[in-house]
């Protein structure tokens, strides 16, 4: 015998209260993009504004991600350029860390130095502008004396992405897609390229990078953040620690000699917080190339594995920031060639030293190092590493 089902209708007198509560969460969740499995913890959002145009007339977007401790990260889908980062201080006063531009507009006329941005094909140098590639040669352009840096003349910093507003874990998150087609900026293959910002609830920005080609190429993606933990001044007084032993000299255009040496009894010893302003000005040849620190780390892990890769902390303001990743090696810059004459936001002028950057990567001039992890991606292959931003106070 069959037994019959009774079906109560929405709206019928005898529907209880919670099954009603239970339709309507279904409901919303459906009519939802992200769906409720992966709905935003209470107190986190994301929001989307102008943030101008470009000069052939597309819509520029900035994405302002709230977590639930309303900490804030604004992103723009022009260079996938980090423009904000707020973070309390030891008084739980939030401060914007990340130096940036008020509008699309003031990073294309005034040619910002990479501020917030994403970096690709290859991010730091290619020297003189080649490099060999199973068998072949490809010419690149030469936007660095000699040499090509951070994906040439137009690199992923300067062009417009698509966008896609995501949540991950109840966090809030933006993913953006780019198609760089076969022989942009002298790089062969087309490259498939996603990248996912996840603004974490406990104030980790994770920025995680996949890429795929159908030809045989080079990739090494970076976040070229500008960091200033105090918001303001220089960051001299910045203690770092940088996890490695060994560093990458180079020669006079900042390209790597081949050479591996270890840091220990050098002004490149990070090996320990140490204030970044200790050894600037140190009498070393490499420290006059920089001039100051424009250099890469070769990073105390195993390849491929997510660990500590350096951290960075303001006395000042007890803001601390560790940087954790999958790559190799880092780049830490010290804002050498800031030199007064960009105003960013707030009016704030970007003198020497304004900033740092620390950036995860492969080796620069990898192609040209045959010894060196490659950057080789080839067709099936899939481009994937994380690296993730932690704010916290002590």
């Amino acid at each position: 015998m069959k037994r019959a089902v009774k079906v109560t209708e929405i709206g019928s007198p005898k529907i209880l209260k919670s099954q009603l509560i239970l339709i309507m969460v279904v409901t919303v969740c459906l009519g939802t993009l992200t769906g409720c499995a992966g709905g935003l913890k209470k107190g986190a959002a994301i929001t989307k504004d102008s943030f101008g145009a470009m000069p052939d007339g597309r819509d520029v977007d900035i994405y302002t991600l709230v977590n639930a401790k309303g900490n804030e990260v604004r992103i723009t889908n022009y260079g996938g350029i980090i423009v904000s980062l707020k973070v309390p201080d030891k008084d739980g006063n939030l401060g914007d860390v990340m130096l940036g531009r008020d509008s699309v507009e003031d990073y294309i006329a005034n040619n910002s130095p990479y501020f917030g941005a994403l970096i690709g094909r290859y991010g730091n140098r290619i020297g003189n502008a080649t490099f060999d590639l199973d068998g072949k040669t490809y010419t690149l352009a030469k936007n660095n004396g000699e040499n090509t840096l951070h994906g040439g003349n137009v690199g992923f910093d300067k062009v417009l992405w698509n966008a896609k507003e995501i949540t991950v874990k109840g966090a809030p998150g933006l993913e953006l897609t780019y198609l760089s087609k076969d022989g942009e900026e002298g790089y062969p293959g087309n490259l498939n390229v996603t990248v996912q910002y996840v603004w974490t609830n406990d104030n980790a920005l994770e920025i995680h990078y996949k890429a795929k080609t159908d030809k045989p190429t080079v990739v090494n993606l970076t976040s070229h953040g500008y960091f200033n933990l105090a918001g303001k001044g220089d960051i001299l007084g910045h203690e770092l620690m940088i996890n490695a032993e060994e560093m990458t000299p180079v020669d006079s255009g900042l390209i790597p000699t081949g050479e591996i040496t270890k840091v220990e009894g050098t002004p490149f010893d990070f090996r320990a917080l140490k204030a970044i302003g200790k050894d600037i000005a140190a009498d070393d040849q490499q420290i006059a190339y920089g001039p100051g620190y424009d250099h890469n780390f070769v990073l105390d892990k195993k390849f491929g594995t997510m660990s500590l890769a350096a951290e960075l902390y303001d006395p000042s303001s007890g803001r601390d920031m560790e940087v954790w990743t999958e790559e190799p090696s880092l780049q830490f810059y010290s804002g050498n060639f800031l030199d007064g004459t960009i105003t960013g936001k707030y009016g704030r002028v970007y003198n020497k030293h304004a900033a740092l950057c620390l950036e995860s990567q492969h080796n620069p001039d990898s192609p040209n190092q045959p010894d060196w992890p490659t950057t080789t991606l080839r067709p099936k292959q899939t481009y994937k590493t994380t690296t993730i931003y932690k704010f916290s106070t002590k």
